[in-house]
């Protein structure tokens, strides 16, 4: 078998969300024949409904500053499955990808089980065996689905992190905050310290009791005091006050305030592990307000629900007012936007389209997408391109240099764009990252 076997092997298990079997017995037999290898190495495990994924980045950079040997596990992936393992900061190698496919593949046909594990806790187990048999020290796990039955919640580990609840996956999760919150409590274990973000009241009495059931020792990241912030279109710079002395400065390069929030409970994670959070500045994170070419920036991000929508929302009045500085030339703001059909499209669509100028709806190329002229109608405006390709040709023929191109909703859609963004050829605007 070679590595594009394994990924379509994979991809035919069904999608990791529409084919998600809740529940911990399957991943727990096939991780047993492995020989239990999540319990060679010191965890760090991150639930949650926004920022997540941000958060471990930032822990797991923070880190790798310090001298220490990191997994980071994360979903889902941009452009290659390898990106979801990581090994030191940098994307497992297809051949160990490979490897690490057909040993749990066997081993899931060796034991007694329901049917072949899902997509997800597939490459659950094989990021636990791959951090094994590369002597990581620490892996940052990121949750699937939830908490309480996500694969990930396997782990025996050293700290748990619970980033902002918000609404998501309402039809798995419950169709309230509190019941989500109980979803995402389920990752904390017994007398294993824990830190939370800044959370709704109704979530924040959910972990709070589920924390003193458990006798669990919180570092709550929304009682510390953020001094001398600066915010910038890059990224952002503050320091703590609360979590220990002498932090000095903190550098936040992932754009957006949110991530404001993010980067406080990633550095009180890092002080609960002894370390110290100024690597946070290293931290890259793709796809997430993720500028990839200027004049006219193009901006990369995967607002994906109501939270994300609003996060960058806030991130465009903020840095990309219509009117340039000066008052003049106007500057335009594009979104080319594609979504699954299983989102929140409607309170998406109130959020984000009102501040285009222009709206270019697209499909990212998934059988779940969401027809393009399904969007225009929601919308009461805009045009429609068949795919990613013609989008980006469609805007380039008119966007100016100093106007502003958002490419938002799916991130399978930006997986895409950030794929063509690779190939000089196929990339149609000038100054294109590399």
């Amino acid at each position: 078998m070679t590595y594009p076997d394994s990924v379509q092997f994979l991809y035919k298990l069904g999608n990791e969300i529409k084919s998600a079997k809740l529940g911990l017995e399957r991943i727990q037999a096939v991780l047993s024949a492995l020989g239990n290898p999540q319990r060679e190495f010191r965890v760090v495990h991150v639930a949650g409904t926004n920022g997540k994924g941000s958060t471990c980045a930032m822990i797991d950079a923070g880190l790798r500053a310090a001298g220490v040997r990191t997994g980071l596990f994360t979903s889902p992936h941009l452009i290659e499955p390898t990106e979801r393992i990581q090994i030191d900061g940098i994307p497992v190698a297809q051949g160990q990808f490979l490897q690490a496919f057909d040993t749990v593949h066997k081993a899931a046909e060796s034991v007694d089980l329901d049917c072949h594990p899902t997509y997800f806790e597939t490459v659950t187990a094989m990021a636990f065996w791959l951090f094994r048999e590369l002597r990581v020290h620490t892996a940052v796990v990121e949750v699937g689905l939830g908490g309480r039955l996500d694969a990930t919640n396997v782990v025996q580990p050293a700290l748990t992190v619970i980033t902002a609840i918000d609404f998501d996956h309402e039809t798995y999760l419950g169709n309230s905050i509190e019941a989500i919150a109980v979803e995402k409590a389920g990752i904390l274990k017994l007398h294993v310290p824990a830190v939370f973000a800044r959370q709704r009241p109704e979530a924040e009495k959910v972990l709070n009791v589920r924390a003193a059931e458990l006798n669990v020792r919180v570092q709550r990241a929304g009682e510390f005091l953020v001094q001398d912030l600066e915010l910038s279109a890059g990224g952002s710079s503050f320091s703590i006050v609360g979590i220990s002395s002498g932090i000095g400065d903190i550098v936040c390069p992932l754009a957006g305030e949110h991530q404001v929030d993010n980067a406080v409970t990633a550095a009180a994670a890092l002080a609960e592990l002894g370390v110290s959070p100024r690597g946070i500045e290293d931290t890259r994170w793709p796809g997430r307000m993720e500028h990839i070419s200027p004049n006219p920036d193009v901006i990369l991000d995967g607002a994906h629900n109501p939270a994300g929508a609003r996060a960058l929302a806030r991130y465009l009045e903020r840095f990309y007012a219509r009117e340039a500085d000066g008052g003049e030339p106007r500057r335009k703001r594009w979104i080319i936007y594609g979504a699954m059909r299983d989102k929140s499209i409607e309170e998406i669509a109130g959020i984000l389209f009102p501040l285009a100028d222009e709206l270019i709806f697209t499909a990212p190329e998934s059988s779940r997408a969401l027809r393009p002229a399904a969007l225009v109608e929601l919308a009461g405006r805009g045009r429609t391109a068949a795919n990613m390709r013609a989008a980006l040709d469609l805007v380039q023929k008119e966007a100016r240099a100093e106007d502003v191109i958002v490419i938002t909703g799916s991130l399978f859609l930006v997986g895409e764009a950030r794929a063509a963004s690779y190939n000089r050829s196929s990339w149609p605007f000038s100054g294109a990252w590399s």
